[in-house]
């Protein structure tokens, strides 16, 4: 398993999948993603994006957002190293600190990130929790992560080195919650059996 760019080939996978999901599309750029493949497969098994926002009154601010794992592959930190991927990124375009806007804090936490209230947020970031909230995650908090305390838990780092397709479990410690999905109001594109 290894995490790379997304690819422009890409966009109609990704639009799908993060519809599929219920995850945020705003301002969706391809180039903005990296997807985790699996080697042996080559099958794509999740993915994010980093977001950065150059207000034009202060400096520009690195968002985490639109995280997701396919669900048969949750479970095997496919989604931690899509997130230290990102963060990487983050912090070799001169980053400090990259911020979330989610309600998937706890899962966040795991990897050294912290809740802070809205008011110290930038500006931008202020007006994209309120859209976030009155959108596709009503219940996003803000939190921020120092790029150089960022880590991956060892459970995870193990997990992603043998995951596969077939060892995905199916009842794994990721729930809808977790991506901002609310399973009692959730539409499905597809029938998911629920």
């Amino acid at each position: 398993m290894y995490v790379r760019d997304a690819k422009n080939r890409e966009e109609v996978w990704l639009l799908d999948r993060i519809d599929e999901l219920g995850l945020d599309a705003t301002a969706f750029r391809s180039r903005d993603y990296v997807v985790a493949i699996d080697e042996v497969s080559n099958e794509k098994a999740g993915f994010g994006r980093i977001r950065i926002h150059r207000p034009d009154d202060g400096d520009s601010i690195c968002e985490l957002t639109s995280i997701g794992v396919l669900a048969e592959w949750r479970g095997q930190g496919v989604g931690a190293h899509v997130v230290e991927r990102l963060v990487e990124y983050a912090g070799d375009e001169g980053f400090e600190t990259v911020y979330a806007l989610t309600s998937v804090g706890p899962y966040l936490a795991q990897f050294g990130f912290d809740s802070i209230d809205r008011d110290a947020l930038p500006d931008t970031l202020k007006r994209r929790l309120e859209a976030k909230r009155d959108g596709v995650d009503p219940d996003a908090t803000p939190l921020r992560v120092a790029v150089d305390r960022f880590h991956v838990p060892d459970r995870l780092r193990e997990a992603f080195k043998t995951a596969s397709k077939e060892d995905a479990t199916g009842d794994d410690e990721t729930a809808p919650e977790e991506f901002g999905i609310d399973p009692e109001t959730a539409t499905y594109k597809y029938d998911t059996g629920r």
